[in-house]
Parts: structure tokens; sequence; C-alpha cells
């Protein structure tokens, strides 16, 4: 989740109106209708589909919102109010869904497209029941926190191409227009054979939501569900995927083997669960190419959001708004783009109107699995390879989830903590 990103959700969760712009075209149908639901009714939730919303403009259709699910009741209703107050039809009461369950009613509707926004732990388990059930997808990064649900979400990527389902992933880099540029270039050898490369998300803390004794353990752990591993897999995992996701573009590659260090030293209070603060990690890519990932969330600190590549003829410089080669074939982006968040919506959309390929679940459960090797090697302290990765059968997420009794996991210790 960018910056930016967060920003929108902070917004959203002082003022329902979200997007006024949406008023002007809300009740013109033009073109073919698609219908849509949600589920995960949080800020990014909301936010995405407004963002699809406002992308049906470009691409000629009527969204129609059908339906919205989500585990806590004031969510959907905080959601559907959104839409009423941006001047749009709210979504009928029997379609109003909220529980546990919530994902396969919303699934079994007539929706034609489902946005998956729930906190990442569930992710895989809703990818695969919206895809048996033959749906589109928008499906926030990331997708799994654990190498069993990274199995199943691939599993489930098979189903939804064999069944021609249209899939994109909340990696909104891979439809920004600044870096679809400058990875053309970087592809056909600008900055000469890619030899290594420092990818960054360093930033301040983020927010809390502070446990209630009126409250299950689990309850309390899915409301502040960044801070528990099982749930968010960690920040290097909820948010460094990003950056993590653009070295696995650029390196055209999955990494043989990282290692690398990880900790806490801001984040010393219960109420933070047990996640880490900062990570630095080394990835081993195939071709004795390397490279350096950063990423924390400490007040206080320098503020770096970023990636960059050394060619054998130049460089790469890649933020989100730009992008510049330096060297042999020096290049700036000076081109528009529309807002990325708008434009991955914009292209799932088109790719169901026009029948055109789209489907980014195989590769956002890899960039995925990247961030989940990382968390392991910090979490030990041991040199972790794809293939342990993407076999291990360590289980952060169970099955099934019931409100009750759930004790905090422990803070992980290097070289005590087992792989």
């Amino acid at each position: 989740m960018d910056v930016s990103r967060r920003a929108f959700v902070a917004a959203t969760a002082a003022s329902p109106v979200i997007l006024g712009a949406t008023s002007a075209y809300a009740h013109v149908v033009r073109g073919p209708v698609l219908k849509i639901a949600v589920i995960g009714c949080g800020g990014r939730g909301t936010g995405a589909l407004f963002n699809a919303i406002s992308a049906s403009a470009q691409t000629g259709c009527t969204m129609e919102v059908v339906a919205l699910g989500d585990l806590f009741e004031e969510r959907v209703t905080r959601a559907n109010n959104a839409l009423t107050e941006n001047g749009m039809k709210a979504v009928s009461g029997e379609r109003l869904f909220t529980g546990f369950d919530a994902y396969k009613k919303v699934c079994a509707t007539d929706c034609d497209i489902v946005i998956l926004a729930t906190p990442p732990g569930f992710r895989s388990i809703h990818f695969k029941e919206a895809t048996e059930k033959g749906k589109h997808v928008f499906c926030e990064k990331p997708v799994a926190v654990d190498g069993p649900g990274v199995r199943r979400f691939i599993e489930a990527a098979t189903m939804s191409r064999a069944k021609n389902l249209k899939v994109a992933a909340g990696t909104q880099r891979r439809h920004e227009k600044c870096y679809i540029d400058a990875l053309e270039r970087i592809e056909k050898g600008d900055i000469g054979k890619v030899i290594a490369g420092r990818v960054y998300w360093n930033m301040g803390s983020l927010w809390n939501v502070e446990p209630s004794a009126d409250r299950s353990e689990v309850e309390n752990q899915v409301r502040n569900w960044l801070y528990h591993s099982w749930l968010s897999g960690d920040h290097i995992v909820e948010q460094h995927v990003h950056q993590l996701d653009v070295v696995q573009w650029v390196m055209g590659a999955d990494p043989l083997l990282v290692r690398g260090v990880g900790g806490r030293q801001q984040r010393t209070d219960a109420k933070f669960g047990h996640i880490f603060d900062h990570f630095g990690l080394e990835y081993v890519y195939p071709g004795d190419r390397f490279v350096f990932s950063m990423c924390r969330q400490q007040d206080g600190t320098e503020g770096k959001v970023e990636e960059l590549f050394n060619g054998s003829e130049g460089m790469a410089t890649l933020r989100s708004g730009g992008a510049e080669l330096t060297g042999k074939n020096a290049w700036k982006f000076t081109g528009k783009q529309t807002d990325p968040y708008t434009q991955e919506h914009i292209d799932l959309q088109n790719a169901i109107l026009k029948g055109t390929p789209l489907n980014e679940a195989e590769q956002v459960a890899k960039s995925t699995l990247v961030a989940i090797m990382g968390r392991m090697a910090a979490y030990t302290g041991q040199a972790v390879t794809w293939d342990e990765a993407m076999n291990s059968s360590e289980v952060l997420m169970p099955d099934s989830v019931e409100f009750g009794p759930r004790p905090e996991a422990p803070v992980a210790m290097p070289g005590r903590t087992r792989l």
C-alpha cells in the first residue's frame, strides 16, 4: 500500500465522501454493464471500488455495485453509505453480507467482478472461492502470508487461466506508464545487462488499533491486522511486496535464496503485536546477480521509496510518478499517465470487455513469496532458498477462523526461531 494510498484510506475513514466526480455519471447507463462486488469494505476495499467506478468512465461501461461483504457490519454500512453520498444507488439489504462466511455469499451473487481487499491472510481462501464461482478478480496485494497460502493461490491461478478469467493485482506499478516505459527500455538493453539492484520502502510508523477488553483476541487482532503476521505477513510482505514485485519484473527470474537481518527497535509495546519494524536483505538471483532490499517503519527516520538497478552500461532509477535511465542511453520519463490505482481497473475492465489477455495471479503470488522468504530469513537468521519457501509447511493462516481466543505469537528471535 503506497503512502498516497494510505493517505486516501485515512481520508475516507474521516469522511464518507470519496470521489465527488463519480456523481457526475453515477446514474448514466453507457455501454455494457459490469456488475461488481467487494469483499473487505475497509478503506482499501472501498477505495478500490471507487477506483473501478472512475475507470468505467474511461472504458465506456457502467459499473453496477451488486454486493458488499465484510467481517464487520459497520464497514459494510459505511461503504454502502459512501455510494449514496456520491450520487450512486445503494446496495439492497439482502446483498449486504457480514461474518467470516461473507465472502462465500458475495461470490454466490451474479457479480462479474469481485474486489478482494480483506487482510492478506484471507486472500488465497477468497481467491479460490471467487475463481471456483467464475468471477473476474481485482486482488489486492499481497496474496498470502505463508507458503501453503501461496501454493493455494497458484493452484487457483491455474484454474482461473483455464476458465479465461481476468485477474488484476494491486501491484499498481505494473500499470503505471513511467514504469512500463522504463521496463521496455531495460528489457531491450538500454542499461546493458542488469547486474544488481537496491530497493527501498523506508517510512515512519502507521495506524494502530488499540485492543478492547470487550472483544475476543481474534477480533482485536483482526481489527489491528497489520501487526500480526498470520494476517499481514509482516510489513515486508504487506507493503514492501511492491518493490519486490518490481525486482521480479526487472530481473525476469525467481531468486535462488535470500539472507538478511531484521528486528524491533521502536515497536517494543505489545500493541504492535509481534512484527518487526525493519528488514535488510540480500536476494541472490541466477547469473551471479543480486538485489539489496531494505524496508523500515520507524518514526524520525529518513524516508525513501524507490527502486534502483545497475546495468553493465547504465543505471535505472524508478519511483512512483517518475523513471530515469542514466549512462549510455540516458532517458527520463516526461509523459502523462493516469493515476495507476485507476489504471489497473481500466486495464481489467478493458480485458473483460474486449476479451484480451490479463491474468496477474501467478505473477503476484510469486512476488508475495519473495517477500515471505525474506521474512523467513530475517526471523530465523538463516539463508532461505526459493524451494524451501515455496514448499514450506509452516501455516500462519488457518483454513477457518472464528471469534475467540488466539494467544499472541512470540516475537521472532534470529538464531532461536526455527525455519
